[in-house]
């Protein structure tokens, strides 16, 4: 058994079951009906993603660029699919949140490392998402120092609630405001033919200059933010789903990722109507891009435009707060439960409000440098992505800790592809950030040759490596991780070590640069 109860209820936002029922669901009523109970985390992730900062870069693709990059979309869906299942089957199998089981596995250095850089990033993150909460209000003539605070007491109070089911039909109200986008587009008229098209066969209005290419990485960036990781494995945990509902929660993570791509491509092409008044550079802010709606198209597309804006900042603040205090409760042992109450995981609710109130704090300070926490953001999801996805990649690998759950090699072959080509976008924008007068084409150029020579003569190799996987005596549905603290030693062969070294050196050079970066345009 995992160190984990599963003698509980699971209790979503539409239903309850079980965790342990073991009962046949015959016809698609009863399927639909687990399915409402299980949804949750896998949507709640994927909507969470296209927060302010998502807004920002789908509203400055339409506006600077047109139609042209709405191809780049169809291709996330299945990176966002095969990274998050992965987290996903963690999650519902070992029953320990993301930190937790990286520090059992990998060490306390590792455990340490990952969790300080995850709680830095969601900071700065979330001081995004209030400067998203105080754009979107000001388009509505109210005041930062009264729509923060307001936001901050509403976040923390449903999420103390000391109720799962609570949070989550709270969380569902917001992904339904989500649907706003559909009368925006229709208010829009956007030209469809040019939109399928454009979605289909790739382009660049102006051609491939740095600038594009660095948009286009953008988009892609924010498919697979390392704050999801954490969030999606402690959700499942926390909503006690285990093994044998997994299938219902690849079907959530599916869903959400369709949804997800649908209103990342709406925002595009509704602001894809603003391309014809400006040029590649026409884009200031999301503010700006409201009023530019209202100006230039009418019929309340601007406000409709602000209430998105709102609702994804109020998301993104919910989400990667809630995925910085799972990460605290698995670096402390400490309770990590929305159905705990207050006073029995006053370290969770603690770290939670904590960040809110900091967050929102240097959201409404006068002269905050907002643009250098934005590319700060931006800089770090480069620099944390290559070893948080290689991470996921290992543990799924791991046999001691996912018995018949490992991952196959058909999955290991497109899930190493997919990481070389994260590590290589993710590479190129924070070097970009760290030199802006680097040759961005030619870099991503050199890059890209490198991966596909490393990935033609490294992955035949690791794949013929992999051992043939044992057979359980058990129903598959059944098995959970043993006991962590009993599971045999992490087996350092050469390849392993280096990869760990390798990555080690990594973060600490980029960190160094990015750091010596920072300084120089703060003091600049």
């Amino acid at each position: 058994m995992s160190e984990k109860s599963t003698e509980h209820q699971i209790t979503g936002a539409f239903g309850t079951i079980g965790s342990h029922d073991a009962g046949a669901r015959r016809g698609a009523r009863a399927r639909l009906l687990t399915l409402l109970a299980i949804i949750g985390p896998g949507l709640l992730v994927m909507v969470g993603d296209n927060d302010a900062g998502g807004v920002s870069t789908y509203a400055q693709a339409g506006q600077n660029y047109g139609y042209t990059l709405l191809w780049t979309l169809p291709m996330l869906i299945p990176v966002l699919i095969i990274v998050q299942e992965m987290v996903a089957r963690l999650g519902a199998v070992t029953g320990v949140g993301h930190g937790r089981l990286i520090r059992e596995r990998f060490g306390r250095y590792w455990a340490n490392v990952s969790i300080s850089s995850i709680l830095f990033l969601n900071f700065l993150i979330i001081i995004t998402e209030f400067i998203g909460i105080s754009l979107s209000m000001e388009y509505f003539g109210v005041s930062p120092y009264w729509s923060v605070p307001v936001a901050v007491l509403l976040l923390f109070a449903v999420t103390a609630s000391g109720s799962f089911q609570r949070w989550e039909r709270f969380m569902m109200l917001f992904v339904a405001v989500n649907f706003f986008v559909v009368p925006l587009i229709v208010l829009a008229h956007p030209h469809y033919s040019s939109v399928f098209v454009h979605a289909a066969v790739p382009s660049i209005r102006g051609g491939a200059s740095s600038s594009a290419v660095l948009l286009i990485i953008s988009i892609i960036g924010t498919t697979v933010a390392p704050w999801q990781l954490y969030f999606q494995q402690s959700n499942i945990v926390d909503k006690k789903i285990t093994p044998r509902w997994l299938n219902y929660e690849r079907v959530d993570t599916i869903i959400g990722s369709v949804i997800v791509v649908i209103g990342a491509g709406a925002l595009i092409a509704t602001t894809a109507g603003l391309a014809q008044h400006g040029g590649t550079n026409a884009f200031t802010s999301a503010l700006g891009v409201a009023r530019g709606l209202n100006h230039y198209l009418g019929h309340g597309t601007g406000a409709l435009f602000a209430i998105l804006l709102l609702n994804a900042s109020i998301i993104g603040a919910a989400a990667v707060t809630l995925a910085s205090s799972y990460a605290l409760g698995d670096l402390s042992n400490s309770t990590q439960s929305l159905d705990a109450r207050f006073r029995d995981a006053k370290a969770f609710y603690g770290a939670f409000a904590g960040l809110l109130v900091v967050a929102g704090t240097v959201a409404v300070i006068p002269h905050a440098p907002l643009g250098l926490i934005t590319l700060a953001v931006q800089a770090i999801c480069g620099l944390m992505l290559p070893s948080t996805t290689i991470t996921v990649l290992l543990l799924c690998n791991d046999r001691e800790v996912m018995g018949p759950w490992t991952n196959p090699k058909w999955l290991n072959a497109i899930a190493v592809t997919i990481v070389a080509v994260l590590i290589v976008l993710s590479i190129t924008m924070m070097v970009s950030t760290l030199f802006p007068s680097v040759n961005v084409i030619g870099l991503l150029e050199a890059m890209a040759a490198a991966a596909v020579v490393g990935l033609a003569v490294g992955l035949p190799i690791g794949l013929r490596r992999l051992a043939t996987p044992p057979t359980y005596d058990v129903d598959r549905r059944d098995w959970r991780t043993p006991r962590l603290t009993l599971l045999a030693p992490v087996s350092m062969s050469r390849s392993r070590r280096w990869l760990m070294r390798g990555q080690s050196t990594y973060l600490l050079i980029a960190g160094t640069l990015l750091i010596v970066r920072i300084v120089q345009l703060a003091t600049s």
